[in-house]
């Protein structure tokens, strides 16, 4: 086997491979029903879920890029493992409420510091230009990991909701002592510390000075808020489609292996592109999957969901990357985190809607509105990238 480039990047494969272990995610909406919830209700609580992560995610990205992406990471594994604590004894509405608070914090105390802390491992020695090749390899691992964990929760649900639950607190808990045992670059240690004016300029960089970065940050954010939303209706469909719960477990393992594959070749699928091209299949896919699993609720649906997760996989590294390489080091975590404060922030506005519409008019309906929504966007940022081709991205 291949020495990695830093030690660090073990420890991230580690954590990122436990922190999406998520046995309770195949059966969630079940388990949520299960306690009185309904479509809508869970779709607030996932609104509100984003909706923390979405407000945290640029001071946490500042804490990174300040304090260190180390200390934020353990903080972030921290918080989960008392969400997930408070979530496996938690009945009701509002405690479930309170948990998915907690989970939207520590998930933004993560998200974007990974990325960052991975960048700059690579930097460190050297090594940047490998950046999607490890970021790919990380989602594929995060991925094969659901996929084993959906295999396990499916079983465990069969027996009862609630083990599935019991066993996600024991999983996050093992984060911790991987997180504590990371390093900080040297390219980050040695970084001057600044205000939080730094983040104001940042924004302004990101949203309105670099029309490159602000245009991949957009497209990448409505392509984040397809694929969470997909993750949230895939379970209501395969309920519409009468679906034995036993092999929610197995289709939910079938599809992230889909993705971890699709994630773990993405530097070498978009070497077999250009770089354009591969940015108009990965929007094209998205807003094509909706509009026909709108139009088509059937068996065939599922095949068209194949081809959804194969498209996430070899979007997300893809889109970070484009996002990395037109990002300072310095400001790279404060990006990633405007990037997932959009994604997040829009995913709590649109997902009660959602799922009043499923509730009031059919989840097919559902599924058409999420293909005229994020048709809109990802056209309007399509039309930039091809006026623009002639730019280096």
């Amino acid at each position: 086997m291949r020495k990695l480039p830093h030690p660090n990047i073990a420890k991230l494969f580690a954590i990122k491979g436990l922190l999406w272990f998520m046995v309770v995610m195949p059966v969630i909406v079940l388990f949520f029903q299960d306690n009185g919830l309904s479509l809508q209700e869970i779709m607030f609580l996932t609104a509100s879920y984003s909706l923390s992560v979405a407000l945290m995610e640029i001071p946490s990205g500042y804490a990174a890029d300040q304090i260190g992406r180390k200390k934020t990471l353990v903080l972030g594994c921290i918080l989960a493992f008392l969400g997930f604590g408070l979530f496996s004894l938690s009945y009701s509405f509002w405690w479930f409420l309170i948990a998915e608070v907690l989970l939207g914090i520590g998930n933004s105390f993560i998200s974007g510091a990974d990325s960052a802390l991975l960048y700059d491992s690579l930097l460190e020695v050297e090594a940047e230009d490998q950046f999607l090749k490890y970021e790919g390899r990380s989602i594929s691992i995060g991925n094969f990991s659901e996929a084993a964990a959906g295999v396990l929760g499916g079983f465990l649900a069969a027996l009862s909701f609630r083990y599935p639950a019991y066993i996600q607190v024991i999983v996050t808990f093992v984060t911790l002592p991987l997180a504590l045992n990371l390093t900080e670059p040297k390219v980050q240690k040695n970084r001057i510390q600044s205000s939080w004016n730094s983040v104001l300029k940042t924004i302004q960089f990101s949203l309105f000075e670099s029309k490159i970065v602000r245009t991949h940050i957009v497209y990448s954010s409505i392509i984040g808020v397809s694929t969470l939303t997909m993750a949230w209706l895939a379970q209501p469909l395969l309920k519409e489609l009468n679906i034995s719960m036993e092999n929610y477990g197995l289709i939910w393992a079938f599809l992230n292996g889909i993705v971890g594959i699709f994630a773990f070749f993405a530097h070498r699928l978009e070497q077999k592109t250009t770089e354009l091209k591969s940015l108009f299949m990965v929007g094209l896919i998205s807003v094509f999957t909706y509009f026909f699993i709108g139009n088509h609720i059937g068996y065939l649906s599922l095949f068209v969901l194949i081809i959804f997760y194969a498209n996430r996989g070899f979007a997300t590294p893809l889109l970070r990357n484009h996002i990395n390489k037109h990002t300072e080091s310095s400001r790279r975590a404060t990006v990633l985190s405007i990037r997932s404060f959009i994604i997040r922030i829009t995913f709590a506005i649109v997902a009660p809607f959602i799922g009043w519409i499923a509730d009031q008019y059919g989840l097919a309906s559902a599924f058409q509105f999420m293909g005229f929504f994020s048709s809109i966007s990802i056209t309007y940022c399509l039309i930039w990238f091809y006026k623009n081709k002639t730019i280096k991205y």
